[in-house]
């Protein structure tokens, strides 16, 4: 039988060193794919993200069809980094939840951390690095990460209808006094204006919907605390708002280098008032400044070109609470 040739003769096939066995494996798996198609690739989740934004989109303009669904509302923050989250947790940011990474190396500015969101009630939820990462938006978070939820604006015109029917009601003591901001994007001059409002008894701070700043964590920061005090509202529209002000009896002023009235002759700071103030650079809008009753300028040394808007809105802020209490006592 074993010499048989029939025997020896079988299925035809590949023999021993033809590399016929590999053959699927020479063929190859194609092109590489691209970056943005691989899912361990960094390019690939920053492709999840930005479908992840578009699809949000078409929700924007159903809440802009409802005005009073999600009104104002900004989406929320990560505030990253060991250093900024504590600095964050001691000015009493609030919070909904503090990320932790699984296996993180603790030192002081950990355990302040978590000592800061116990005695808070902040949860605390412990995340492995690649989640953090993606949370983060690839940003530098050491293991740490405070989720700051967006803030609940008013709306501007109900918030000062609201606070004249309050004045005269005997709910509050001092005459309105709001401070409206014109194009002022920085969020630490809004938190030290909203600072100022506090301490020299104002009553709201209003700012536009577009190409204004809002109430991020940066804010809250510099407000030292202030801002759960003093309300801050939203304008869809700030000229619109100012005209609306004006019919409720609020006095408009607008702060500007080259006011027509110097501030220490300001005649109705007993009055209800919404101070305006525009960025340090380029100063009020034209149809903001038309809108206003008058421009007032702070009499400063000629050498200086302009004050910081917030300091300028302390200066203000405090020659009309002077004058207030002036005439109290008069």
């Amino acid at each position: 039988m074993a010499g048989n040739p029939r025997a020896a003769k079988g299925k035809k096939g590949p023999s021993k060193g033809t590399g016929g066995l590999g053959r699927k494996a020479l063929e190859g798996k194609g092109p590489t794919p691209k970056a943005e198609d691989r899912p361990y690739h960094k390019a690939y989740r920053a492709k999840e993200l930005a479908e992840r934004s578009a699809a949000k989109r078409p929700n924007n303009s159903a809440q802009r069809s409802n005005p009073s669904r999600g009104r104002g509302r900004a989406s929320e923050e990560m505030v990253t980094g060991r250093n900024s989250v504590v600095e964050a947790l001691r000015a009493g940011v609030p919070a909904k939840a503090l990320y932790v990474a699984v296996r993180i190396e603790v030192d002081d500015r950990v355990k302040e951390a978590l000592k800061l969101a116990a005695e808070r009630g902040i949860p605390l939820m412990e995340t492995h690095k690649p989640e953090l990462d993606r949370m983060t938006d690839e940003a530098v978070h050491q293991g740490l990460a405070l989720q700051i939820p967006p803030y609940d604006y008013a709306d501007a015109i109900d918030l000062a209808q609201e606070t004249i029917d309050k004045s005269r009601k005997g709910y509050i003591n001092n005459a309105p006094l709001i401070v409206a901001l014109d194009g002022i994007t920085d969020p630490r001059n809004l938190g030290a204006i909203i600072r100022s409002v506090s301490a020299f008894s104002g009553h709201a701070v209003v700012v536009p919907e577009r190409r204004s700043v809002g109430v991020t964590a940066s804010a809250w920061k510099t407000s030292a605390g202030a801002a759960v005090r003093v309300p801050v509202a939203r304008a869809a529209n700030l000229n619109r708002a100012l005209e609306a002000f004006k019919g409720m009896g609020y006095f408009v002023l607008g702060l500007d280098g080259d006011g027509d009235v110097s501030l220490p002759e300001l005649a109705v700071a007993t009055d209800p008032v919404c101070l305006v103030v525009g960025s340090e650079g380029k100063g009020l809008s034209r149809l903001v400044r038309e809108n206003c009753d008058q421009i007032i300028s702070i009499p400063i040394d000629s050498a200086m070109e302009s004050l910081n808007a917030s300091m300028a809105v302390g200066i203000s802020l405090y020659e009309i609470s002077r004058q207030r209490a002036h005439t109290k006592t008069a």
